[in-house]
């Protein structure tokens, strides 16, 4: 480096550590990531990137414009209600504050009044067994993928579990069924086919291996025609005939039947149809936050409680707090955008074309998640010009449209109608000279 080369003003490191807006910054970041930032910034003068009278203020700003999370809040203008890309349910406000009051020290394992160590997950527990009476016992563990898994282990590891052909299905991220239970030490026993399955296809699979018997709802679509499958109520007595479990999964952790969702099996059903242990996920339509559940009866649950595979699996207490507040609390997200009035949602999209110089079209959203496949949600959309989602996206806030039919379209269904004016100010933002 010549004697005049510019780089030589470039700030020392413990000179811009010393800078009274990087000593502000340490309230709320850590070292490294100061010191990332700093380097970061002397790397782009070194590259003539910045000159170097510029460095000071380069990382001023970008301390100051650095999160402490790289998420960024979404508005999901999609339409979708359990939307997998944007983290499944978003939580009540409830289940929020419980998941600030769990982030310190919390009795989850100790009882108060005696000082004692207590069980883990009691009030939880008790939340779903007031909400699901038609169990008698319940578990959270960390997800539905783990709830299924432990069951299937607890009951059937080094035996068979028998499954409909027309079951075994890939639930997202390329995991597959057979996979997960083939992993858990049990055998797979598959019956009937791909479309058509019947009882007797079961009946003649069971024999001195056999675990236990297995029913997945097969969550992301649907066989339609030439069909035929085996209920759990047409299961229960060839199960107590040969003294067998009944595990079903339900996948999307719908409680109780829902009018607006006629073919979504629920776990209530299940469990009075003669399931010994349902299986579902917390974070879909239950509206809840990423947890496993099983509920069924005393003695499963035991058996699931009580294996090794159960402390790998548990839930943390931040899962069982929003958990339990999910329940006692208020209707969560999920469900009111799932029960939406169609009339509030066209007056708040008529409200928003008006305001931009656009049009209302028809639009169906979609529950998500896997949870009633191929069932539309009528309700309505704001019909912008399809360069306007990119806009939508990378701003302030985020909002995620739909595209479709080279148009771009935002659904509120899913966007909290205390949060329309800043819809309308990014809507605003991403037209830009296009807003009449």
């Amino acid at each position: 480096m010549t004697k005049d080369d510019p780089r030589r003003g470039i700030p020392r490191t413990d000179h811009l550590l010393a800078l009274p807006g990087v000593c502000e910054a340490r309230a709320r970041l850590g070292e490294r990531a100061i010191r990332d930032i700093i380097h970061a910034a002397q790397g782009r003068a070194r590259h003539g990137e910045l000159p170097p009278d510029q460095v000071e203020q380069a990382v001023v700003n970008a301390l100051q414009a650095r999160p402490t999370s790289t998420l960024h809040p979404v508005l999901n203008a999609t339409g979708v209600v359990v939307h997998t890309n944007l983290g499944r349910a978003p939580l009540s406000r409830e289940a929020v504050q419980a998941l600030v009051v769990a982030g310190g020290y919390v009795d989850v394992e100790l009882d108060l009044a005696t000082g004692a160590r207590s069980k883990r997950g009691v009030a939880a527990r008790a939340a779903l067994l007031a909400a699901c009476p038609a169990a008698q016992d319940a578990l959270v563990v960390n997800n539905g993928a783990a709830a299924l898994v432990l069951a299937t282990t607890a009951l059937s590891a080094g035996r068979e579990v028998i499954v409909s052909r027309g079951e075994l299905v890939e639930i997202g991220a390329g995991f597959r069924l057979p996979d997960l239970i083939a992993s858990t030490g049990a055998r797979l026993r598959e019956v009937g086919t791909t479309n058509r399955t019947h009882l007797r296809d079961y009946a003649e699979a069971i024999g001195p291996d056999t675990g236990c018997i297995l029913k997945v709802h097969p969550s992301n679509f649907r066989v339609q025609g030439f069909t035929s499958a085996v209920s759990v109520q047409a299961l229960r007595p060839l199960a107590d005939e040969h003294a067998l479990p009944i595990v079903a999964d339900v996948g999307s952790g719908l409680l109780r039947a829902d009018p607006m969702l006629p073919d979504e099996p629920d776990v209530t059903t299940a469990l009075d149809d003669g399931a010994d242990v349902v299986t579902a996920s917390g974070d879909k339509l239950l509206g809840g936050p990423q947890a496993g559940i099983a509920l069924g009866r005393h003695e499963t649950i035991a058996r699931m409680s009580s294996h090794p595979l159960a402390r790998a699996v548990r839930a943390d207490k931040l899962a069982l707090a929003a958990l339990e507040a999910t329940l006692i609390g208020a209707m969560p997200p999920v469900v009111q955008s799932l029960h939406a009035d169609p009339d509030r949602l066209a007056a708040r999209a008529h409200h928003l074309a008006a305001a931009v110089g656009a049009q209302v079209v028809p639009h169906e959203g979609r529950v998500g998640g896997g949870g009633a496949p191929g069932l539309p949600l009528p309700g309505w959309a704001v019909q912008l010009p399809e360069t306007a989602a990119a806009a939508l996206r990378c701003g302030t806030p985020a909002v995620l449209p739909r595209v479709h039919d080279g148009v771009c379209l935002v659904d509120l269904r899913c966007v909290a109608e205390e949060e329309d004016e800043r819809l309308l100010a990014a809507v605003r933002a991403a037209l830009g000279d296009g807003v009449r």
